[in-house]
């Protein structure tokens, strides 16, 4: 019941706040249709760029495009990834500067409760910015795939947003005040897309940064992806990725009612 009583007024909270909802929903818009455009302007470009010459007798090498199943659905997933993060750590961080989780802490409310409620209220901004974020993914590119296949991508993508949603949670007890939320960026959300397989595959990486790069959940959302892509795929081999990443958030939500203690 606490649970829900405090996810009722995270939502009450969420639609009062106008201004923040649009950011959070124009927000992605915005960066997939730039993804677009960047994409036009590669289409138009790359078949204009150089041969790249080897040595004598051997053909030269032609630079590699960057076709669009290969980046754009993965680059989407990280869209996800970063804005949830980043909206709920300051969420959460001003719910502290303000006092409230206190006031709940005083009022018998259980930490688990508090972290859960909070999770359970920001479910329905992470569902809209995932539905967002597919039905442009697929309109704007034109991409033609199974229903099966859209439900199991706005899975995969809905999952890694529920994961940033509980990495936002369990950062923002650790801070004090929302520039606090920053330096954590270039800890735990840009590496990502470069050492889990969204620009270069990981097995091409050095070992210590495949390790590394094991270690961010936007490596499991980006292989459900890359298997949804193939032409034929058997669900038996997407379910230990799902898995994985619905351990992040059991996990994460563990971890953040832990150190809540500390941090009040």
């Amino acid at each position: 019941m606490q649970i829900f009583i405090i996810a009722s007024r995270v939502l009450s909270q969420l639609k009062g706040d106008k201004r923040f909802l649009a950011i959070s929903i124009v927000g992605p818009i915005v960066i997939i249709f730039l993804l677009k455009v960047l994409f036009d302007a590669l289409d138009a470009d790359l078949p204009k760029l150089p041969q790249i010459p080897v040595k004598p007798g051997m053909p030269p090498i032609q630079p590699p495009a960057i076709t669009t199943l290969s980046f754009i659905l993965p680059a989407a997933a990280f869209v996800i990834h970063f804005l949830c993060f980043v909206i709920c750590a300051i969420l959460l961080v001003q719910e502290r500067t303000r006092g409230t989780l206190e006031r709940m802490l005083i009022s018998g409310f259980r930490r688990t409760s508090i972290i859960g409620g909070y999770t359970v209220g920001y479910f329905g901004l992470a569902t809209l910015q995932s539905i967002i974020v597919v039905t442009e993914v697929l309109w704007l590119f034109k991409l033609d795939l199974s229903f099966t296949s859209i439900f199991l991508l706005f899975l995969v993508i809905w999952l890694l947003a529920i994961v940033s949603v509980m990495m936002g949670i369990f950062i923002s007890t650790f801070a004090r005040h929302e520039g606090h939320v920053f330096p954590f960026i270039p800890l735990l959300i840009l590496p990502s897309i470069f050492l889990t397989g969204v620009i270069v595959s990981p097995d091409k990486l050095p070992v210590w940064a495949e390790f590394i790069g094991k270690l961010f959940p936007l490596r499991y959302a980006n292989n459900i992806i890359k298997e949804l892509m193939k032409p034929e795929y058997a669900m038996v081999d997407l379910i230990p990725d799902y898995l994985i990443l619905v351990g992040y958030i059991l996990a994460l939500l563990f971890l953040a009612s832990r150190t809540m203690k500390e941090t009040e």
